[in-house]
């Protein structure tokens, strides 16, 4: 039987309700693969800022595997003709799908004039989304919040914004700038901008375990759900699964798959920027103490494993990718 898309972003059909939202540090490449391979329907990449157009040692952040399609590239900026060519640049690369962020709330972001900055400027909301929708051939979208703080609420003028200059798609992180990821998010108005919008959005905010899911998509009506700080080490709440149903085994297993897609990307520095990763897929679990341990004492990807697959008395220690 032929699988029936969820939503459409322009003409493109996303197959699930579920997908990965964009991470500064974390929503890499082999990130991004596991949680597609976890049942992310679509894949967004973290900040891409106008660094791939000005330094070479950027470019890596343009570099993704045909697995993790359809892939967003999540672009920050203010400038338009900045962004116009990082999104072109981004276009070049394969991006299905480019992604304006307005709402990143970092301080070192705002105070640049990006993410959620733009929500206090509509006026420059409007000039960048309509020049990319006339500059590019594939569809732009947005991500936002429901304001700068808890005065300017201006979720609806903004949402308005973006459906009316073309753009493809919604997702709506439902905090204020200033909130963070303090309090509770509100459900509610992403359902006032559900109601509103003719173009699909996607609810963010407060989805803890595989349950919440389906309970942001029934309070707010969305067409899906991006899952964020809950993927970490459980990318599994994408396929409705929570940590507590995934066996040591299959944790390990999927842990190693990971490791050997950081190695395959990154080289040997792989195995650094897996600590983060490892500590997340183990806390709380028997042998998490001698994740940590190997973690410190490990210098190549194989004795990590080795080390890991020793204290979970697991017996088969290989790794994939290269040293």
């Amino acid at each position: 039987m032929e699988q029936k898309a969820a939503f459409y972003i322009g003409k493109m059909p996303i197959y699930g309700d579920t997908a990965i939202a964009p991470m500064s540090g974390y929503t890499d490449s082999p990130f991004r693969r596991i949680c597609r391979e976890n049942g992310s329907a679509m894949s967004y990449t973290g900040l891409i800022s106008e660094g791939v157009i000005r330094h070479p040692a950027c470019e890596r952040e343009l570099k993704f595997f045909t697995e993790e399609r359809p892939i967003a590239f999540n672009v920050i900026g203010r400038n338009e003709d900045v962004i116009e060519q990082v999104c072109r640049r981004a276009e070049e690369a394969g991006a299905d799908i480019v992604d304006i962020n307005m709402g990143c709330p970092s301080r070192k972001v705002v105070l640049k004039n990006q993410g959620a900055y733009l929500l206090k400027h509509p006026d420059l909301v409007v000039n960048i989304i309509k020049r990319l929708t006339s500059a590019l051939s594939i569809p732009v979208t947005a991500k936002i919040r429901l304001g700068w703080d808890s005065k300017t609420r201006n979720y609806l003028e903004i949402a308005k914004i973006v459906e009316d200059n073309g753009a493809a798609m919604l997702a709506v992180h439902g905090r204020t700038k200033d909130q963070g990821y303090a309090g509770l998010a509100d459900w509610d108005a992403i359902g006032e901008i559900k109601q509103a919008l003719k173009i699909p959005v996607l609810g963010n905010g407060d989805i803890k375990r595989a349950e919440d899911i389906d309970r942001m998509k029934k309070h707010t009506g969305c067409d899906g759900v991006l899952i964020g700080r809950a993927a970490m080490g459980n990318p599994w709440i994408f396929s409705r699964r929570n940590r507590e149903e995934i066996s040591q085994q299959e944790m390990f297993e999927n842990a190693k798959r990971h490791l050997g897609y950081m190695i395959e990307y990154y080289g040997s520095y792989g195995l650094i920027l897996f600590r983060k990763h490892a500590v997340a897929y183990f806390k709380n679990t028997p042998g998490a103490a001698a994740v940590r341990r190997a973690m410190m004492t490990a210098t190549t990807a194989v004795e990590f494993v080795t080390l890991l697959s020793s204290a979970l008395n697991d017996k088969t220690p290989s790794v994939e990718g290269k040293e």
